[in-house]
């Protein structure tokens, strides 16, 4: 086994505060209270600040080390279907498309929200619907990231959530990995 130091800091806090405060406003603040409004813009700006570190922060956290090719994704999908044990030390390129669909619907959660508070659009039906269909979608996608990161724990060996705490990634010798 080898291990690797690959999340920084200020990923992993971003990591687990957007997801409890997803699931925080989602699921156990009422929607009419400003809480729900105010931890809604805290997400925007949450967001914000990932896609600023996306383009300045480190290797692994720039969205130009894990932007997926098409061949990168067969790949993966092939490794999945066929059972190799292959990994990345980074994002990988499945998960690299559900960071994009997450962060792109907290952030068009955020603006429908937003919109909803608007003299124009206050009570405006389809907005309120984009908004809850939103929030479903993004609801799914966690469930959908949250299975696909345990199965791929399983599939690799890696503990994916542990390095999430930690910053650090430790691969077995016999999988293959990317970097």
């Amino acid at each position: 086994m080898k291990t690797y130091k690959v999340w920084d800091p200020f990923l992993r806090v971003f990591h687990w505060t957007l997801a409890s405060s997803f699931v925080a406003n989602a699921f156990f603040i009422d929607e009419d209270v400003p809480a729900h409004e105010w931890l809604g813009y805290a997400l925007v700006v949450l967001v914000g600040l990932r896609l600023i570190w996306g383009l300045i922060g480190p290797h692994h956290a720039r969205f130009s080390s894990f932007a997926p090719s098409q061949t990168e994704l067969t790949g993966q999908v092939a490794d999945i279907a066929l059972r190799r044990r292959r990994t990345h030390l980074g994002h990988s390129p499945l998960g690299a498309l559900m960071i994009a669909n997450l962060l792109l619907t907290v952030l068009a959660i955020g603006a429908t929200g937003y919109l909803m508070t608007t003299n124009v659009f206050w009570g405006v039906e389809w907005v309120e619907e984009a908004h809850e269909a939103l929030v479903l979608w993004a609801e799914f996608s966690v469930l959908a990231h949250i299975a696909a990161v345990l199965l791929e724990s399983l599939r690799t060996g890696v503990n994916l959530p542990r390095s999430m705490i930690t910053g650090c990634k430790t691969i077995p010798d016999d999988v293959k990995l990317e970097t």
